[in-house]
């Protein structure tokens, strides 16, 4: 990604990236490159590292290691010893550490060591294990990990798969609601939101219940920010959204109400041609006057070209290593790059059409071409296969399939090959059967950067409903999910009750009528045994099964001592959003087809099938963006239903604390006590570092520093760190005082080490930051912390100090009091109030 995307989404980083993180941190040059991110729990002092195959715990204060995970969230049993060589003993070399501190230094090297073995040799074991499998499943890779207010942490892979995680480290629960990749995901408050990379954004409740998804960009979602009550999606061809945090919500029901009247003003028409084809070619090749014939004539006016092969190349030892190139990953063949190429040439691809899509199994090819001019209108192309011969493992017969997204709109194209033979009818429903329910598009989209980049907004409108109870969601089909569905190919669907003779006589009269009412398939698809929903035009040309090779005309049927009965074995068959034929296209139909041409291509002599095709008339009814954008404004703007839910919903909950002032020496603690005065709304609070600084011998506070990402100083303890808080209730916060050794490392002379702390008395401002539930603005307050481990000034050296602007009104320490319930405190604190 560019550094300009990833700026426009700097809102509030939800992963640190080892590779920039400084010494300071004390994991710099200690983690491999396959660390991916590293999340800190500040709830319980704790860090998360994550690789794609590998989790590991930390004790944020000690930096032991506590666990090793691996992908199914299993525990690894690590040991000290590793493959990999010691570094440790150069970095002795370079440190000079005190008698009495000798042995915390150790134990920091010893970290650094064991964090470094520990996630290669993770790393490595996985390797080695997917080694003897013959294959590494990268679908289970780790995209993305968030940790929620409540300590929870949430990691999601590339198969769509969500993992719950508790701060120790156990796998709580796994989700699973779209077999896309999930490539990042952000936590904010009660919701988590996830990013897919087939362009879908879902909200899911802490509980992992789903609330509800959308489509938000035609390319894969790849960073999440929020800001002024927008959660803010970056696509990876650079284009902004922004979705309101309240949605799925009671503002939704309003919004959609709204918009709907004005539907009119933003919605358009779109109209286009499909020319779809298929030919099994019998492991030949063709000529290129068979192949103009075929398409190149018929592509004249067309916008999208799909063309799907057959029997492209066979044989046993064509579908074994077809077989062992789908089990590591690879795809296509010389062969298959031949018929793509010609295929190209004959539409004047690079010129007119634009190749956006393709897939090959063993012998089925599909292949997509898009015109040039509508190449920014498409997205989310995305590929897949389905084998179903020989134990559904081998791709003799099965399906390929390319899915993309045409104005938002849904298209899939799938190629299928299924069992020969006439009494093979059950067979050939089976494999459809298989072929729908199992196919899906998974894989991240790469090689088309579709769409116009720019920031817009957009009101979401949720797509699915509450989830079941159970972890793991049984999904609908994908190709359920496609606003039109086309199958095309050798469905091998025979004539029943007809003899050889008698078929020859009824083509030679063309009485196409009567003979399909002998058509296996139109008979299949009456009972509701295959192909259901789906529709085909009137068939008005010969069986396209099967042909003497080279020979022209009728007189080429199989004459040769099998005489194999003609049939109409090559279809194209089709889906749209129409319940019913008279339907119009609108946004809530918003695909609409008929068929203008269905025929073959009977001069060509090429294979023993002839080649197929049909053209589509699509209508697509899609949203005009910047419109709507423009009305969603003025609604927000005007609406004063809106205006009264949204300030309810934007309310950030009054809180006060019970002291801004705190003083901590010798393993001192307190408690900080969070009281939300809210009679109804619940407060969501994290605690941040601020800033650190010296005190000097006068008792003032000097060179302050920024403490950043840094979190806290490692003297302070603070837990939890984040939280919820009840109307009417109150939290405890402990701040507590460590004592840890110092270690001193010095470099030519000079002090370096990150983890060294002095002796001088310091002071930190926690800032402690509300959030209401659906709001992203805050309310602040500012505690001050001083560490005074010589004893120092004592507690009345802050009445010395003038107040800021920004100070709240609280109890100081020497106004503390040991309080026994909450209702105390209630009573203690019920007149205070925060700025």
């Amino acid at each position: 990604m560019e550094e300009r995307h990833m700026a426009a989404l700097s809102v509030e980083r939800s992963y640190i990236d080892p590779r920039n993180m400084v010494s300071a941190n004390g994991f710099a040059n200690t983690l491999t490159s396959d660390v991916t991110f590293l999340v800190s729990d500040h709830t319980r002092a704790r860090v998360w590292s994550a690789s794609p195959l590998t989790f590991a715990l930390w004790d944020a204060r000690t930096r032991d290691l506590i666990k090793v995970f691996n992908i199914d969230g299993q525990l690894e049993n690590r040991t000290e010893n590793s493959v990999y060589p010691d570094f440790g003993s150069e970095e002795e070399g370079k440190m000079k550490i005190t008698a009495s501190k000798k042995e915390k230094a150790q134990s920091s090297l010893g970290f650094f060591q064991r964090s470094r073995n520990a996630l290669m040799g993770a790393a490595d074991a996985v390797r080695r294990a997917a080694t003897k499998g013959g294959f590494c499943d990268d679908s289970r890779k780790t995209e993305a990990i968030v940790i929620s207010v409540d300590g929870i942490i949430w990691t999601g892979s590339s198969n769509g798969v969500l993992m719950r995680w508790d701060g120790n480290g156990n796998c709580l629960q796994e989700f699973s609601y779209q077999s896309s990749g999930i490539l990042c995901m952000f936590t904010f408050c009660s919701r988590l939101w996830v990013g897919y990379s087939n362009g879908t954004v879902q909200v899911l409740d802490l509980e992992g219940k789903l609330l509800g998804g959308w489509v938000a960009h035609s390319g894969p979602v790849i960073k999440m920010a929020i800001g002024a009550g927008y959660l803010f999606t970056l696509a990876n061809h650079g284009g902004i959204r922004g979705w309101n945090v309240t949605s799925p919500g009671p503002l939704d029901n309003v919004l959609r109400a709204e918009l709907a009247g004005k539907e009119f003003l933003y919605s358009r028409i779109e109209n286009l041609k499909i020319l779809a084809g298929t030919w099994n070619v019998g492991e030949g090749r063709a000529s290129t006057d068979s192949l103009v014939s075929w398409l190149g004539c018929t592509a004249t006016g067309v916008e999208i070209v799909v063309v799907g092969l057959q029997e492209v190349e066979m044989g046993a030892g064509v579908l074994a290593m077809s077989a062992a190139k789908e089990t590591v990953g690879l795809e296509g063949s010389p062969l298959g790059q031949w018929w793509l190429d010609m295929i190209g040439k004959t539409l004047d691809e690079g010129s007119s059409f634009v190749r956006v899509g393709s897939r090959q199994l063993a012998g089925l090819l599909i292949c997509v071409w898009v015109r040039h001019d509508l190449k920014p209108y498409v997205g989310d192309v995305d590929a897949a296969a389905v084998p179903c011969g020989f134990g559904r493992a081998i791709g003799n017969k099965g399906a390929v399939g390319v899915r993309l997204r045409m104005y938002d709109r849904v298209l899939c194209f799938v190629n299928c090959h299924f069992a020969a033979h006439l009494d093979a009818v059950n067979r050939r429903n089976a494999d459809f059967d298989h072929v729908y329910r199992t196919m899906t598009f998974s894989r991240q989209s790469s090689s088309l950067n579709a769409g116009v980049a720019g920031a817009s907004f957009g009101v979401s409108v949720p797509r699915g409903g509450n989830a079941t109870g159970v972890n793991i969601v049984e999904a609908r089909p994908e190709l359920s999910e496609a606003d039109m569905v086309i199958f095309l190919g050798d469905f091998n669907y025979r004539l029943d009750d007809i003899t050889y003779d008698e078929t020859r006589d009824f083509i030679s009269q063309r009485c196409f009528d009567w003979l399909r009412e002998k058509d296996q398939l139109h008979a299949e698809m009456e009972a509701g045994n295959v192909f259901q929903g789906m529709r085909e035009a009137i068939i008005r040309f010969p069986p396209t099964y099967k042909f003497e090779r080279h020979q022209a005309g009728l007189a080429g049927y199989d004459s040769g001592e099998k005489k194999r009965i003609p049939a109409w074995c090559d279809r194209i068959l089709y889906r749209d959003n129409k319940k019913h034929l008279g339907a119009e296209c609108n946004l809530d139909c918003p695909v609409v087809s008929s068929i203008s041409q269905y025929d073959a291509c009977m001069d060509v002599t090429d294979s023993d099938h002839k080649p197929v095709r049909c053209v589509f008339s699509v209508k697509i009814a899609r949203v005009d963006e910047s419109v709507r954008r423009q009305e969603f404004g003025n609604i927000i703007n005007s609406n004063k239903k809106i205006k009264v839910l949204l300030g309810e919903l934007s309310k950030v909950p009054e809180t006060i604390v019970s002291t801004n002032n705190i003083i901590l020496q010798n393993q001192d603690s307190t408690i900080l006590r969070i009281t939300n005065k809210s009679e109804k709304n619940i407060a969501f609070f994290k605690i941040i570092c601020e800033g650190q600084s010296n005190i000097e011998e006068d008792g003032q506070a000097h060179d302050h520093r920024a403490r950043g990402s840094f979190g806290f100083p490692q003297w302070l303890e603070v837990s939890p760190g984040t939280g919820t808080i009840k109307p009417n209730q109150i939290a405890e916060v402990s701040v507590h005082l460590e004592d840890f050794p110092t270690v001193e490392e010095f470099v030519d002379g000079v002090a370096q080490n990150s983890w060294c702390e002095d002796t001088r008395d310091e002071e930190v401002i926690l800032v402690l930051v509300v959030h209401g539930r659906f709001s992203t603005e805050t309310r602040k307050h500012r505690i001050r912390v001083r560490h005074c481990p010589r004893g120092g000034p004592g507690k009345n050296q802050f009445n010395d100090r003038p107040k800021t602007s920004g100070q709240i009104n609280a109890l100081h320490r020497s106004d503390y009091h040991q309080l026994s319930n909450t209702l105390d405190v209630v009573e203690q604190l019920k007149n205070l109030h925060s700025p």
